[in-house]
């Protein structure tokens, strides 16, 4: 990959031990860069929007500390481009990641260091304390404390724990009993079920009993919000893909 116009106006190769910056925001990621090089740092930042930014900026780069962060913006659907899962690929080819991120949600912090991140460092950080993290990971040494780090990942690993046994439990259910509890959980009653599915409510009833059994809950209720705790959101970390750490 050539670096010769680089967007932060930096020239030159990005060689081994060097610092690339990807980040959404011009400005964070323009400044770090200057902040770096102006402290003698081989450093380069190049603007990303989307996972198809991250692996061009890498492309054929010699692979050093890389200053990633965590939230790229929405897409053109509005949802979140989130790097988490690119962590493992980006390890595997080399590179350190220095995990920066505007979020303080502990799980998304947790997911990044557990699939790969040597360090996190938040974005809210005075510039002072950033250009330092950045410098000291960059020399293999995190400033985040160990037991910080564990107890991070230890909260992530235990939402991941509880995620698979809710995918796990449903699962168990028949292709009715989804399709039951997906009406349930857009609020169809049991007796505009039966007309739906042509069939008796206390069909209905029994296939909604045989729900709760399977989910381990007590109520309709309950059995709709252990689907909806599966839903996407905006604290929701990302997962590699099945196998890949």
């Amino acid at each position: 990959m050539s670096w010769s116009r680089p967007a932060d106006g930096g020239g030159g190769a990005l060689a081994s031990g060097a610092v690339l910056v990807l980040d959404d925001h011009q400005l964070v990621g323009t400044s770090l860069a200057t902040a770096l090089r102006r402290d003698g740092e081989d450093a380069h930042f190049v603007p990303a929007h989307s996972e198809i930014d991250v692996r061009r900026a890498v492309d054929g780069v010699v692979p050093g500390l890389l200053v990633l962060d965590l939230d790229l913006g929405r897409d053109e659907r509005g949802r979140r481009v989130d790097t988490i899962p690119l962590i493992p690929e980006l390890r595997r080819a080399g590179w350190r990641i220095l995990v920066l991120s505007g979020s303080s949600n502990p799980l998304r912090i947790g997911a990044a260091l557990h699939h790969g991140g040597f360090t996190w460092v938040p974005k809210s950080a005075a510039m002072p304390t950033l250009l330092v993290n950045i410098r000291e990971a960059r020399a293999g040494r995190s400033l985040l404390k160990p037991t910080q780090r564990e107890e991070l990942v230890r909260r992530y690993l235990e939402w991941d724990a509880r995620q698979q046994s809710v995918r796990g439990r449903l699962a168990a259910l028949t292709r009715r009993e989804r399709e039951v509890l997906d009406l349930l959980a857009g609020g169809m009653r049991a007796q505009a079920i039966a007309n739906h599915f042509v069939v008796s409510l206390p069909t209905v009833r029994t296939q909604v009993r045989a729900v709760l059994g399977k989910l381990e809950v007590g109520s309709q209720l309950e059995a709709v919000a252990l689907v909806r705790s599966l839903g996407p959101g905006d604290d929701t970390p990302g997962v590699p893909a099945p196998g890949v750490r």
